[in-house]
This record gives C-alpha cells, sequence and structure tokens, in this order.
C-alpha cells in the first residue's frame, strides 16, 4: 500500500505592498489619548524644568546663539544660558500647534499635529542587515533599498532621513545623494540633512529646484531632527542647522536624545524635568531665529543598564516617559515626536519584536504625531535590517487600525444579519459577510496561518525568512514615481557642481 501523500492547499497569493504604493492613507488617531497623571503633576514637571533653565540653565555652545539670547532678556555667563521663565513660554507659544508637510506629489501631504500621525523608518544606522543575512557596513544602495520599501509601503507616510548611513560614499557628499534617492525614489515627505550648515543649505536648494523658490518659501517639506546634547547641552552644529531649517520655515524635531541615569537623573521624574527643559529651550530658540517656525517637541527616550551601560527599551520607565511627553506637548500646544520601533535586540527574535511593540504601543496611546524609527531598526539603531523593516510595516498597519477605533453605525451592527442567520447558523458565506471580508480584518503578511504539516513542508521558514521573501518581491517590482525630466537633470547638475565645491575628504 502506497504511503498517504499529503495534499497540499493552494496558499493564498501573498498581497505584498507592491501594488499599493499609489494608495494614500490618511492616518489620525479616533480613540482617545491616555492621560498618565493628574494636571498637578504637570504643574509639578513644568515647575521643575522652568527652575532648571531660571536656576541651572542650558550651555549654547554656539556665539550666534549667544547673542539672541542676550537681546531676548535671557542670562548669559560664558556659554551658559539661563532663560526667565516668562521669556520661554512667551517663545513657545510662537510655534503652531500643526503644520503640513507637503511633498512633490500634493497628494501625499502629511499633517503633523492634532490626532494626525506621520511614521518615518529607521534612521542613522551605519550598519545594515542584507536579505541575504549577516551584518556589514551600510552602502548607497542598500539606502535606495530603504526609500523604496518606505515609498510601497502604505503604513509609512514619510519617506525618512538618514535611514542608513551609507559609507561608500563621502561624508561631505552623501547629503547630496542621500536626498537625491529620497527625490527619485518616493514621492512622499522626506526629512533634511543635519550634519552642517552648509549640507543643510545644499538640501534647501535642492528643494527650492524640486519645488521651486516661491513655493519652499511659503510652505513645510521638510522635517529635520536637531538633537539635544543631554545633559543641558546645545552644541555649534545643531544650532546652525536648526537656523537653517527653522529661518526658511522648515520644521525642526527638538529632541532631547535620553539615555536616563547616564546623561540624567535616575529617576523618572529627574529624567522627564530634564528633558522638558532642555526642548523647551530649542523651540524657544527657534523661535527667536523665526517666530512661527514650526517645531515638533519629543525625545529619543531609553534607560540605561546598571549592569553593563547599554541602552534598553520598552521598559516601563520609558513608557512613564512617552506618555508625560505626549500630555506635555499638548499642554504646551505643539506636535509630539515619539515612537519607532525601537529595540537592543542583535537580530529578528522575541526581543525584538516584544522592545518594539513595548516602545510602539505606548507611542500611540500617547498621542504620537510624529514617528520615528517607525520601521528597520535593530541593535539599538546600529542596524538597520530589510527583514524588520517589512516586520515592523505590518504591525504598524495593526496599530493604525487600532487607531481608528470602531465603526457604530446599523451596517456594523448587523441587526439584519442575525435575523437571516438565526440561532445555530453561520456567517461565513452570507452577503454581509461577503461584502466585508477583504477588509474585516487585518492578516499580517509576514504571519504564517497554514497548518504545520504546510508549514513544514514549505520548509519550516521563520518570520525573517518569509519577510526577507516579501521585501525582495517588493524591491522587485518596483517602479519610481514620475519626476519631472527638467527637475532631475537640474537636481543632478547640482549635485556634480557641489561635489566639484566640496572636498570628498571634509568631515
Amino acid at each position: 500500500m502506497e504511503p498517504r501523500r499529503k495534499r497540499r492547499r493552494p496558499r493564498r497569493q501573498a498581497q505584498t505592498p507592491v501594488a499599493a504604493a499609489s494608495s494614500v492613507r490618511r492616518t489620525t488617531l479616533d480613540i482617545p489619548v491616555y492621560d498618565l497623571v493628574a494636571e498637578d503633576r504637570l504643574d509639578a514637571v513644568h515647575e521643575r524644568s522652568m527652575r532648571i533653565l531660571e536656576e541651572i540653565g542650558i550651555e549654547f555652545r554656539d556665539d550666534t546663539a549667544l547673542q539672541s539670547w542676550r537681546e531676548a532678556g535671557a542670562t548669559v555667563t560664558g556659554s551658559r544660558v539661563r532663560i526667565p521663565r516668562e521669556l520661554v513660554m512667551e517663545k513657545v507659544a510662537l510655534a503652531p500647534a500643526s503644520y503640513d508637510m507637503h511633498s512633490r506629489n500634493p497628494e501625499r501631504c502629511v499633517r503633523i499635529g492634532g490626532r494626525h500621525m506621520a511614521f518615518a523608518p529607521v534612521y542613522g544606522s551605519p550598519y545594515v542587515r542584507p536579505l541575504g543575512g549577516g551584518r556589514r557596513y551600510a552602502r548607497l544602495e542598500d539606502f535606495e533599498k530603504f526609500v523604496k520599501l518606505a515609498y510601497m509601503s502604505p503604513a509609512l507616510n514619510v519617506s525618512g532621513g538618514t535611514v542608513c548611513e551609507p559609507v561608500d560614499i563621502p561624508v561631505s557628499h552623501r547629503h547630496l545623494d542621500m536626498l537625491f534617492a529620497h527625490i527619485k525614489h518616493s514621492d512622499k515627505p522626506f526629512m533634511g540633512g543635519v550634519t552642517s550648515a552648509e549640507r543643510a543649505l545644499d538640501c534647501l536648494e535642492m528643494c527650492r529646484i524640486l519645488h521651486g523658490a516661491a513655493f519652499l518659501d511659503s510652505h513645510t517639506v521638510m522635517t529635520s531632527l536637531i538633537n539635544c546634547n543631554s545633559p543641558l547641552v546645545w552644541d555649534e552644529t545643531m544650532l546652525s542647522v536648526l537656523r537653517v531649517y527653522a529661518g526658511a520655515g522648515q520644521a525642526c524635531i527638538i529632541s532631547p536624545f535620553i539615555m536616563q541615569g547616564a546623561n540624567t537623573p535616575i529617576t523618572t521624574a529627574g529624567a522627564f524635568a530634564q528633558l522638558n527643559a532642555e526642548a523647551l529651550a530649542g523651540i524657544a530658540y527657534a523661535q527667536l531665529v523665526r517666530a512661527g517656525a514650526p517645531c515638533v517637541y519629543g525625545a529619543t527616550l531609553s534607560t540605561v543598564s546598571m549592569k553593563t551601560g547599554a541602552p534598553m527599551y520598552g521598559t516601563s520607565e520609558t513608557q512613564l516617559l512617552t506618555f508625560l511627553t505626549g500630555q506635555m506637548a499638548r499642554r504646551y500646544g505643539l506636535p509630539m515626536r515619539t515612537g519607532g520601533m525601537r529595540n537592543g535586540s542583535k537580530t529578528v527574535d522575541t526581543q525584538a519584536a516584544y522592545e518594539s511593540l513595548q516602545t510602539m504601543l505606548p507611542a500611540v496611546l500617547a498621542g504620537g504625531n510624529y514617528f520615528l524609527h517607525s520601521a528597520g531598526w535593530l541593535e539599538s539603531g546600529l542596524s538597520a535590517c530589510f527583514a524588520k523593516f517589512v516586520l515592523d510595516a505590518d504591525q504598524l498597519t495593526v496599530l493604525q487600525r487600532l487607531a481608528r477605533g470602531m465603526v457604530f453605525d446599523e451596517d456594523a451592527f448587523a441587526v439584519d444579519t442575525l435575523k437571516e442567520i438565526g440561532p445555530g447558523g453561520h456567517f461565513l458565506g452570507c452577503s454581509h459577510t461577503l461584502q466585508h471580508y477583504s477588509t474585516a480584518f487585518f492578516a499580517p503578511e509576514t504571519a504564517d496561518l497554514t497548518t504545520y504539516e504546510q508549514w513544514e513542508e514549505e520548509g519550516e521558514r521563520s518570520a525573517f525568512d518569509r519577510a526577507s521573501a516579501i521585501a525582495r518581491t517588493m524591491l522587485d517590482e518596483f517602479m519610481p514615481p514620475p519626476l519631472d525630466v527638467a527637475k532631475e537633470d537640474e537636481l543632478k547638475e547640482f549635485i556634480a557642481r557641489r561635489k566639484r565645491d566640496i572636498p570628498s575628504a571634509a568631515s
């Protein structure tokens, strides 16, 4: 007797997000935000932050910034600036509660603020985890692949910035190639370079070519990351870049880089009071540069292992800081930067999954507006991973559907359908189910929903394997959005000229 053959069921065709690149998803938070503490606790945080600014002060290691603070009425001693609370809050109040981040495709304009949510991929990783596995330094071709994946992923509505560091390009030239990749391979909004004022000016000029000078003068097309050098230092590089962007009406994410217990007090309340003081000082300075300049309030959050000194993500303390960030942003009437699928794992494993979700879910519930590191982050940000990018995009879709909440109309209650089916029946083939089955639930494409036998027969593929296969398909089927030929040629000419002018060995 012949052994029974396993009957292989046809597997449904994977619905990769390839065709979805042309779709536009507006992402808003339609469920309540979570307020962690009562108003009196927010008052206590605010009061301590004001004391830090008035009594301790913050260093602004930049002569131009120091002169601006003197003229505004702050007390300047050396590079230490002590700012009266009235002055801080007067300037912070000038920053808008929301703004539009425009792209070359008008349909992809993203609102930053209120209940609107913008999701950008991983940022700043020197290494990549290629589709075939392993770990190596990032190259420009990797950067371009991540931009393509972000363009094709409906869960991401911002192309990002320095998704990974293309080390095969000289540091002094990188910003040109990276910005051109965002422009060429995507029509979603992007972030500008922040490693020097000169490079920020190059990014502005490329945007003038892309959008036109008149449009750039009156519209925000870049939101760029300005990190405080915690504790209590704003350095010359970041301040000079802030002046370029804020002065041109481009948005800045004013973001202290918090490693609680290392560059802040170890207590969560103390860490947040410091974070708040640093962020408010940066936002206030942006308003000295240009009143009404768009700013995003937020921070990069982690705690520090007291055993190894390594950053930790998704801890209870970082979750508390996240919720406080949301409440304080709303108190000051500012958009909130937050989130990210951040983790310290060295590979795509359980630690990567739970730390990422423990970081991102509180960020959504805290009312975040600008989510950086939303896909692809691994190894405390040292690595950008293609497989995790796809896995994260799947989970972002789950969270975005949660954020939309429920529908309570007559069709959703389906009372007529219940009458039709009656007691003891089933709903699998009824007209109401057929009407809604394709959109009622989201089944992550990276999840295996087959039987054990079919999974075994198909090669026992892991989540990493499945996500890598989806990424390969997306990249194989990528089609760039149309770009005006004359603008593309002008951009290429500008880049070539700047590369001739800038020494490739410049740091």
